[in-house]
């Protein structure tokens, strides 16, 4: 194979090499949902409805929209289940970005590249796909939006699954004296990932393995991500020279893989896609928030801020420093990142942009807003459309 990777390792009992504390997460019961039963079947008017969006969206589509309809309900009917074409599955992903309502980019959601691989079913081959995302989206630094569609489910035949939330996650454990060491956010994958044989160290950017289970009961495997599939930035800062004595890193490309691409009522368990970070993710909660890496006491006590009191705002003179050597870092390192400000005036272009098209752009008003100088920016500063649970075609949380 093309990829390095751990697979197929036996399971062993806990020795201790991976403990947890008590009231940590324990890691995730194998999936329950899909045993004694089959997968759902496709609803006949998620079907329909989504043909004819597809056709009125896409006029130059070809094939006669009613003559489709005849053709997928006739599937459906057959099957319990239908095929998207490549072009409709093309535009139904990227519709599922346009209607992501916690997502700022929006604006590009037409250039999304799509990888039409709903032909790997395997752990080994889903692996290897997943590594190839992360090296075609990365591009040397110039991140593109990609997604990765594998198998669908289809009645009676559960489709692959990745447990990891995102391809690549730094793993996070507790010492038996309380401290923690890495992501505590990834405290229950790095416990998964244990048992099932991986070695976990003490660093604090130990990249987790890729956990995949070819259907919703299946035993995961493991495959280490390989080092050309992994870029990552070393954080420093244009004003402190400290700063990089700190050795503080974040991986470049941020691809989701835990959740569930609906489209027409065709579920796709394994559709990790990406965009680009902006800043804020990284320096104002991933490294910042205290149940995360919990950074700002330490980068408030080398800036030489007084901690006395609150009223100091030592927290926030120490996110904004945070937020800078984020930036900072990955300019230098050519690597593509977006600040908050230009962010929020993009997705107030996509907002005039859709309403051009007649469409509304349902937003989290709670996620839209920067966790940063929140009204500072435009999109503070209004409201926005209400966000409808039932809007098709959709990423959607795995059940």
């Amino acid at each position: 194979m093309i990829f390095s990777r751990s697979r197929r390792r036996k399971s062993v009992p806990s020795t201790g090499t991976c403990p947890y504390a008590s009231g940590d997460p324990a890691p995730p019961a194998p999936a329950q949902e899909t045993r004694g039963r089959l997968p759902h079947l496709v609803d006949r008017h998620e079907a329909e409805r989504f043909i004819r969006q597809f056709h009125e969206e896409q006029p130059g589509a070809g094939d006669d929209v009613r003559s489709r309809i005849r053709e997928v309900l006739a599937e459906v009917e057959r099957t319990g289940t239908y095929t998207h074409s490549p072009a409709e599955l093309a535009f139904g992903a990227r519709v599922a970005w346009r209607n992501a309502a916690r997502c700022i980019g929006r604006l590009y959601w037409r250039s999304l590249v799509v990888r039409d691989l709903r032909h790997l079913t395997s752990a080994d081959d889903v692996a290897a796909a997943s590594f190839e995302h992360l090296r075609l989206a990365g591009n040397g630094g110039r991140i593109r939006p990609v997604i990765t569609v594998f198998a669908p489910d289809r009645p009676g035949r559960p489709a692959p699954q990745i447990v990891n939330d995102q391809l690549v996650r730094y793993a996070g454990h507790r010492t038996p004296e309380g401290a923690w060491h890495g992501d505590p956010r990834s405290a229950a994958l790095t416990a998964r990932a244990c048992d099932l044989g991986w070695k976990r160290d003490e660093e604090p950017f130990q990249v987790l393995p890729l956990m995949v289970r070819e259907h919703p009961d299946a035993r995961p495997e493991w495959y280490e991500l390989p080092d050309d599939a992994v870029r990552e930035v070393p954080l420093s800062h244009p004003d402190h020279p400290w700063f990089a004595d700190l050795g503080l890193r974040w991986y470049a490309v941020p691809a989701i893989s835990d959740m569930t691409l609906e489209i027409g009522g065709v579920r796709y368990p394994a559709a990790p896609f990406n965009g680009w970070y902006m800043g804020t993710e990284i320096g104002a909660r991933n490294l910042a928030d205290t149940e995360r890496y919990d950074l700002l006491p330490v980068v408030a006590d080398r800036l030489g801020l007084d901690r006395s009191s609150e009223r100091t705002l030592w927290r926030d003179r120490a996110l904004v420093e945070l937020n800078v050597a984020v930036l900072h870092s990955f300019q230098e390192a050519g690597v593509t990142m977006a600040d908050h400000h230009t962010e929020s005036q993009r997705f107030l272009r996509h907002i005039t942009q859709e309403s051009r098209h007649g469409r509304e752009t349902p937003a989290d008003w709670s996620w839209i807003v920067p966790p940063v100088s929140g009204s500072a920016t435009p999109v503070f500063h209004r409201y926005y459309d209400p966000v409808d649970p039932s809007l098709r075609p959709a990423f959607l949380a795995r059940a």
